[in-house]
């Protein structure tokens, strides 16, 4: 059927808003322009998940949404393929908000994706609720769904309660264009915060975080430029910050302040930040350490406000050499102040290095953003690392760290896909593999050790003295069980595999192959995840 969505009643609606704080379904209704958007990809059976990523981006397209794809296509490149195999990408957007003191959350999308989301959230250890605006086919394609939507925010936006309101679009609305930007930007002092984050438009969980962190960077760049604005809750920093961009292990952002002290400078706040009032300090800084280069929102809002930018991170031995130099220059510090400071840690590095060797041929991949950062710091520590995948994308500030891991033999893949670091694990057979839940598994059915990358090695801390002999002692231990595996594989040979495989109530015989009935061909190509 035919549909349409018409944003041009809607930002009528929002006219007559003006000095009446009303949910919108308290209005009477206004007679409908002659201008419409027409959402033409919306068939009889509905649009759905099941429609493929190509059907929903040009629905989204259709829709009016362009714009909104443009700019993410362009912040978040995909290649050499379309996208890796991860987690839904809106988890980094939600969980940035989650995370954050008085903030609360919406989600607009379809009820199996929000269910996800949230149980993944508070298996995380999300510790409030999150709001949902459910919908059904009447309301997304009339514009219900956004004046349901906008009534909610009315609802939670209380400034008693919070300082933002985040209203997450997911697959479905963006691809029917439910419009979010015509939200009001602030009720009552809480701001509105709205974002698109479909899966078929933001690569990885990852990058969706900066998708949330550069909207509210923008949000209070804009605050800040038209007065003053609310203090940190310790006060401003005595000495100028380097705002460190990117989630990372609580005790790292402690190491880099003190790598920072002896320069005279001191760690501003981590983004994404915990509180709004931490993106003033934030953008207050006098530079910006990209400890996950892929922040293109957020760096972009750094840029505007005049901040440098310094790629990667003080891990190792060269890695925080290199970091010490290079802010050093952002900061305008005396050579000899930076002389002085890395004269003092290298030296504690390199011991800690060598009292914690890795020894072992190793492959790694991951979807967390730091892939490259711990490929350095087991390489310094003697591990013979052969490959390095990471789901994130090659920015310019990520070069450093590919053409370090390269001059010292590792393969770099960005984007890289589960098929890449499968053929990674076959070609290297390594001693230990660190990567994704599926590598993983795939390694241990080799009988290869394997470790998971998110919780066993992307929650240590990597920096400074901390980070050098972090990793030694999981990773040691990893590479010890090849005994155990091969035990292992040996009793349980054949179980579970071929005419083995089920559950028997007798001795299993094997049978002689026996020809498949024939299948007639579908009445209809299948298409996306259906293929």
């Amino acid at each position: 059927m035919a549909v349409t969505l018409d944003i041009a009643d809607l930002r009528a609606r929002q006219t007559l808003r003006a000095g009446n704080e009303r949910p919108a379904s308290a209005l009477a209704p206004v007679a409908a322009p002659a201008e419409v958007v027409n959402l033409a990809a919306a068939k009889e059976d509905g649009l759905g998940c099941h429609s493929g990523k190509a059907t929903m981006r040009a629905a989204a397209e259709a829709a009016g949404m362009s714009d909104t794809l443009d700019q993410l296509r362009k912040d978040y490149p995909t290649g050499p393929h379309d996208q890796p195999q991860s987690m839904c990408p809106a988890f980094g957007s939600l969980r940035v908000g989650l995370r954050m003191r008085r903030t609360a959350t919406i989600l607009s999308g379809s009820a199996c994706c929000v269910y996800g989301l949230t149980f993944t959230a508070h298996f995380y250890g999300a510790k409030r609720s999150v709001g949902y605006v459910p919908f059904n086919s009447e309301t997304l394609v009339t514009g219900k769904l956004f004046e349901d939507i906008r009534e909610a925010v009315f609802q939670v936006a209380k400034p008693a309660d919070y300082d933002a309101v985040v209203v997450i679009n997911l697959c479905v609305p963006t691809a029917s264009g439910v419009p979010l930007r015509l939200l009001p930007k602030e009720i009552d002092g809480v701001r509105i915060i709205g974002i698109d984050v479909p899966g078929f438009g933001v690569p990885t969980h990852a990058e969706a975080k900066d998708v949330l962190a550069g909207a509210m960077l923008k949000f209070a760049r804009g605050e800040a430029e038209q007065g003053p604005v609310q203090a940190p809750r310790a006060g401003r920093a005595e000495r100028p910050t380097v705002a460190l961009l990117g989630e990372m292990f609580p005790a790292d952002p402690v190491v880099i302040g003190g790598l920072l002290e002896p320069l005279g400078l001191a760690a501003g706040p981590v983004v994404p930040t915990r509180e709004w009032r931490e993106l003033y300090a934030a953008l207050d800084c006098t530079a910006v350490a990209a400890i996950h280069p892929f922040y293109t929102a957020s760096l972009r809002e750094f840029s505007a406000a005049g901040r440098p930018i310094v790629g990667s991170a003080p891990v190792g031995h060269d890695g925080t050499a290199d970091w010490l130099d290079r802010i050093g220059e952002a900061c305008a510090v005396p050579r000899a102040t930076v002389e002085a400071a890395k004269n003092r840690f290298l030296p504690m590095i390199a011991g800690a290095l060598a009292a914690n060797p890795i020894r072992g041929r190793i492959t790694l991949s991951g979807y967390e953003g730091s892939e490259l950062l711990v490929g350095r710091l087991l390489v310094e520590s003697g591990a013979d690392l052969r490959y390095v995948g990471t789901a994130c994308p090659r920015t310019p500030h990520s070069e450093a760290d590919r053409d370090w891991l390269e001059a010292h033999g590792v393969t770099v893949r960005y984007r890289a896909s589960l098929e890449d670091d499968l053929a990674a694990l076959m070609d290297v057979r390594p001693d230990l593999a660190i990567g994704t839940t599926p590598v993983v598994q795939k390694a241990k059915a080799l009988g290869l050790p394997a470790l998971y990358f998110t919780n066993l090695i992307s929650a240590r801390p990597l920096m400074g003295v901390a980070g050098a002999g972090s990793l030694a002692k999981v990773i040691n231990a990893a590479l010890g069980n090849r005994a155990r595996f091969d035990a292992m594989r040996d009793f349980f040979d054949g179980v579970g595999t071929g005419h083995a495989a089920g559950i028997w109530e007798d001795v299993p015989k094997l049978r002689k192959a026996v020809a498949s009935p024939r299948r007639e061909k579908p009445a209809h190509d299948p298409i996306g995840e259906m293929a």
